[in-house]
């Protein structure tokens, strides 16, 4: 049966005793819960530094230059280069790993299950990163392909044409980038869309109302041109009609039963289908 308080003091002493007993009941957990603590934020150090030192190693920062990455950092306000900001990324991401276990010792499974989900998020960070600095690569060279494509073609607004061609990219990557993050993204991609339409709108407005008299020249030619054709292509109609009519004409006057003026198929002069000699006429008539 439960105890009956009567006075002030039984209940301060028993609301204190209980109190008591929850604090030492937790005390292990408390314990568990420092020592998962600190022993993940000094792993998570040490793989910080290892993983810093292995990228500078293999000379991470300079592709992370050649993209734009070192740069996007230092203009974030980072002190650090882009194999720091790497490994600063893992040091937390092996912290919130620490913290989830940390938690679930302690017995809080709701701030466990937070911080399970934001460590779920992290590797989302990982290739939104990753994709950033594959579009880096792909922009500048695409950059310096088109620069050099409209100095070889003579454009005088290369420099233009290779920025424009450097942005478009960066954009495409960027959308993929919030995209893998999950912030906005319908906003993110209806903006997108809305710009990308814009730029076609335009382009198509401005090669319409400047290329108009071009145009016009263009097809003027074109239309000159195909009447000169077609004039050509009458003349030599009508020649091969006449060419025609004239062999017709001399195939019907060398066939037979038409014979020069003077001849006759048979007798009358002829033999054998030809004029017959002088000598043997003469022949024939003394005989």
């Amino acid at each position: 049966m439960p105890v009956q308080v009567t006075e002030w003091s039984d209940a301060m002493l028993t609301s204190l005793a209980a109190a008591m007993a929850l604090l030492f009941s937790a005390i292990p957990k408390i314990i568990g819960f420092a020592l998962i603590v600190i022993a993940g934020w000094f792993v998570a150090s040490l793989i910080e530094r290892g993983l810093a030192a292995v990228l500078r190693k293999i000379r991470f920062n300079e592709l992370a230059e050649r993209a734009g990455l070192s740069d996007f950092i230092w203009r974030m306000g980072m002190d650090t280069d882009a194999a720091g900001m790497i490994g600063l990324v893992v040091k937390w991401f092996v912290r919130l790993i620490a913290l989830v276990v940390a938690f679930d010792a302690l017995g809080l499974p709701a701030v466990s299950e937070v911080l399970r989900q934001l460590l779920l998020w992290l590797p989302n960070v990982v290739v939104a990163l990753v994709v950033l600095v594959i579009g880096g690569l792909a922009a500048r060279a695409l950059s310096n392909l088109v620069r050099g494509s409209a100095s070889e073609a003579g454009l005088g607004n290369g420099d233009f044409l290779a920025k424009a061609a450097s942005v478009v990219v960066w954009a495409f990557a960027i959308v993929v980038a919030v995209n893998q993050l999950g912030i906005a993204t319908e906003l993110v991609n209806t903006l997108f869309m809305a710009v990308v339409g814009a730029l076609a709108l335009g382009l198509g407005l401005a090669f319409g109302l400047g290329g108009r008299e071009t145009a016009a020249e263009i097809v003027r030619k074109w239309y000159a041109k195909a009447q000169e054709n077609s004039g050509t292509m009458r003349r030599l109609a009508e020649e091969m009609g006449e060419r025609t009519t004239d062999m017709r004409r001399e195939a019907g006057s060398s066939s037979p039963g038409q014979w020069p003026t003077g001849g006759h198929p048979q007798g009358g002069g002829t033999q054998g289908g030809g004029p017959v000699p002088a000598d043997k006429r003469h022949g024939a008539e003394g005989g």
